[in-house]
């Protein structure tokens, strides 16, 4: 391998030279790549995005451990279970609180527009602070008012008018159900792939907004521990301690719950996913044709270097330089085109979606292995290239 790559170092650039002697094909070559690699960004982007905003609101969570239910499948679809698990969970070494908290998904009224939305209403006890976001923390005292809400001004909509009014200290009102609630805060979760937004409020106000719903039954159990306690030691405590009903979660494990219901159990992980593929794909075609092109166009030069005494390595490397060179000048223009199309999704649906290094790093490899692939492909042309047959 060593000796490979030397032979490949001293050697006339060969296959840079005959790729920019035909610059128009060059160019469509790297046409074509540079749009495999934005399918490929933009897929993973949107997968990261999807992951990320429907974790959003788990990572901003106060809790060491949580309590769902064995029904539940994500936060959105969290079923219930009783609250007495929650004072169960007080007798465990450890446990300095066990707090509930309720979610459900509605739709609302835009203040503005009055079109209807669908926004995460979210109940806590005001007295136990749930969420590790000081906005909520400092106006959390508001909720306790009847019909009194804060709202998340990173949702997804027109709310700028909304916000405005809010931050001038007027509260905002609107419908939900047919009750007039009113808007007295804000904060900035996002919106996810499931909700426009999120609305937090008191656990008596929450039950109002759902008069189906009873105290006793919780969506999620919120565990905080003292100092000095591991929480998988508490958390196989509290499974031993407490009934099937309920199952125990560290919040690593919480977040992953989440993010394996969308990346499973959705139609749109796997789309997702597949769209990487096909992207990955149509590069491999791209680049493909493009070699095979080359290698057919120059048969008779590959013919007159065999006849010269050059080895089939030396032809195969000269095939492969083609395949890094194009790799590495069509990401390029690939890499740089998602930067527009990242900042035109995120200010058109508030989702998260940036360039990160690792993504830049993933598609890179990606686009490598891409062009080596097809230039393995194209090489076996080159068995066809018989001095004894050309000349």
């Amino acid at each position: 391998m060593i000796g490979f790559i030397q032979q490949l170092r001293q050697r006339t650039p060969l296959g840079w030279l005959q790729l920019s002697h035909e610059k128009s094909r060059l160019l469509v070559a790297l046409g074509g790549i540079a749009f495999a690699d934005v399918l490929m960004f933009m897929q993973l982007g949107f997968q990261t995005a999807l992951f990320e905003s429907n974790t959003k609101l788990h990572n901003s969570i106060q809790a060491d451990i949580f309590l769902v239910s064995p029904q539940a499948r994500n936060v959105l679809n969290a079923s219930t279970f009783t609250r007495r698990r929650l004072y169960q969970a007080m007798d465990i070494q450890g446990v300095k609180s066990a707090e509930p908290m309720y979610v459900n998904i509605v739709d609302w009224k835009n203040p503005k527009t009055r079109q209807k939305t669908s926004v995460l209403v979210i109940g806590i006890n005001p007295e136990k602070p749930a969420f590790d976001l000081p906005d909520v923390n400092s106006q959390i005292d508001r909720v306790k008012l009847p019909d009194t809400l804060l709202f998340d001004r990173a949702s997804r909509g027109d709310y700028q008018e909304a916000i405005a009014q809010v931050d001038q200290g007027k509260p905002v009102t609107t419908e939900i159900d047919r009750r007039t609630i009113t808007i007295s805060g804000l904060f900035s979760i996002g919106a996810s792939f499931a909700a426009d937004g999120n609305l937090i409020t008191s656990d008596q106000n929450f039950l109002r907004l759902f008069p189906k719903r009873e105290a006793s039954s919780v969506s999620i159990g919120l565990v905080q521990l003292e100092p000095g306690y591991d929480a998988k030691q508490v958390k196989a405590a509290l499974e031993s301690h407490l009934d099937d009903d309920v199952k125990v979660l560290t919040k690593a494990e919480f977040i992953e719950f989440e993010t394996d219901y969308w990346k499973k159990n959705t139609a749109i992980g796997f789309i997702f996913s597949l769209g990487v593929a096909m992207g990955f794909m149509v590069g491999v075609i791209i680049v493909y044709q493009v070699l095979s092109t080359d290698v057919n166009s120059h048969i008779k030069e590959y013919a007159t270097f065999k006849a010269m005494g050059y080895n089939n390595l030396y032809l195969l490397g000269v095939v492969f330089e083609e395949a890094i060179i194009l790799a590495i000048l069509g990401f390029i223009p690939g890499a740089i085109a998602p930067l527009g199309l990242y900042a035109l999704t995120r200010n058109a649906t508030n989702l998260p979606l940036y360039m990160t290094v690792a993504r830049a790093t993933t598609v890179l490899m990606l686009t490598m292995i891409m062009c080596i692939i097809s230039g393995a492909i194209a090489t076996r042309k080159l068995q066809s290239a018989d001095p004894a047959d050309m000349f």
